[in-house]
């Protein structure tokens, strides 16, 4: 399973940069970002990351007291990491249980090595990533990263999976609906879709696009809500919106 993460960073440069590093591990979700204390306490409440990521910049202790804030909140703090252009806030930061603390630029080797650490003290492993599709003595293994979408058909369902296979399960979507991990998203009576292959949403058409740019796939008004959050987290993840 996946690590989400969710950057605070009023600059826009900083926070490109630190997305683009962060790319390179598949094992690492963005889970929205935010430009201030305030909208950062919101989205982590809301999405309630594995690991924060926040640019103390000259307002520093107003993320401080975020995290006085989400100790109020939350059983347990995501893990945070500091940065900033000087070690100003380096003590406040140790002080605060902050996982790491880097100084601007952002630099690929320290990223690398936190990451790396954060593997070692908080592993995910533990956390099956597969799912089992039993059919009388067979055992068939999918890594839920390469499912693109599941397709109803009666009581049967199809798997639809990145490399352009089709694995059929003799079970309803509903029973896969509540084992599957974050980030599929129940759209339809027949179908759910793995958030993280979306490219487009188009409430006009009640559509949604995945990236191969073959599959569409319809949404209905029961599910309106779902797509709604969708939405709302895919535009967190976007480095920008254009009108």
């Amino acid at each position: 399973m996946d690590y989400t993460y969710t950057i605070i960073d009023s600059s826009a440069s900083s926070k490109l940069q630190l997305q683009l590093y962060l790319q390179e591990y598949e094992d690492f979700t963005c889970a929205g970002v935010a430009t201030s204390a305030s909208e950062g306490l919101d989205i982590i409440l809301k999405f309630t990351p594995d690991v924060v990521l926040v640019n103390l910049a000259e307002d520093g202790l107003e993320y401080f007291q975020m995290v006085t804030e989400l100790n109020q909140y939350m059983p347990s703090l995501p893990i945070i990491i500091g940065y900033a252009t000087t070690k100003k806030y380096a003590y406040n930061a140790i002080k605060s249980g902050f996982f790491d603390y880097w100084i601007l630029p952002h630099n690929e080797f320290d990223v690398r090595k936190t990451i790396m650490r954060l593997r070692k003290l908080h592993p995910k492993h533990n956390i099956p990533s597969t799912i089992c599709l039993k059919s009388y003595n067979d055992y068939r293994y999918l890594d839920t990263k390469d499912i693109l979408y599941l397709k109803s058909d009666n009581n049967a369902t199809d798997f639809f999976m990145r490399d352009g296979n089709v694995v059929s399960a003799f079970k309803t979507l509903k029973s896969f609906e509540d084992v599957l991990p974050t980030g599929f998203v129940r759209i339809h009576q027949s179908y759910i879709l793995n958030s993280r292959y979306v490219s487009r949403i188009n409430y006009g058409k009640s559509m949604c696009t995945l990236k191969n740019g073959q599959d569409e796939l319809p949404f209905s008004k029961t599910y309106k809500g779902k797509i709604d959050a969708l939405k709302e987290m895919l535009s967190k993840t976007a480095v920008g919106e254009l009108n």
